[in-house]
């Protein structure tokens, strides 16, 4: 996740200090994404280390603000016109998780598989809720329309991922299947004595 580009896209709109810019990255993003104060200060000197933002001023209150360079614009505007590369996928411990297992003599691979699919099946029902709620409350603001896209990105998501976990179980019964209808290899002969 672009924290940095968040920032930036938040600083569009114009300065902002380091919790408000928190707050409204967690409203834009529904909360699925939550992020600490001392994270997005930590960015927000990196930004401007690297010439993207400026310090400009502070409110009344003295809360330093910043604000976005042309650099910032930019870099912006290239991040929005770049498609997001899939190429370097982080891991997922799923994945690694039911490699293991399949592999496991203890493992009961399907009590992991049922697990998984308990949990996401509930997190489809939370994040459909949460959505009905969001478009009850008739988006119209940009923001609202930006929780709907995170919640929907959820839901989607989860949905995948039963489905994998589906074809991963059909794809496991065949193998056992296969393995029971197998003849037994025969027996390996000793090896042959010394010379």
């Amino acid at each position: 996740m672009s924290i940095r580009h968040g920032l930036l896209a938040l600083l569009e709109d114009g300065p902002r200090y380091g919790s408000r810019l928190r707050t409204e990255f967690e409203a834009r993003t529904g909360s699925a994404w939550p992020l600490n104060v001392g994270q997005v200060y930590t960015t927000l000197a990196r930004l401007e280390r690297d010439g993207l933002v400026v310090q400009q001023g502070a409110d009344g209150a003295g809360h330093v603000l910043y604000a976005l360079t042309d650099d910032g614009r930019a870099e912006l505007r290239s991040w929005f016109d770049r498609p997001v590369e899939r190429t370097s996928l982080p891991r997922d411990e799923l994945a690694i998780k039911l490699a293991m297992a399949v592999g496991a003599p203890g493992a009961d691979v399907r009590a992991v598989l049922e697990a998984q699919r308990r949990y996401l099946s509930e997190a489809v029902h939370t994040y459909t809720r949460l959505r009905a709620q969001a478009l009850a409350e008739a988006p119209a603001h940009r923001d609202e329309v930006a929780r709907l896209l995170v919640l929907e990105h959820l839901i989607f998501r989860a949905d995948a991922e039963i489905r994998w976990l589906d074809h991963c179980e059909a794809r496991l019964l065949r193998l056992a299947e296969a393995a029971a209808t197998e003849p037994p290899a025969p027996p390996v002969p000793p090896p042959a004595p010394p010379l």
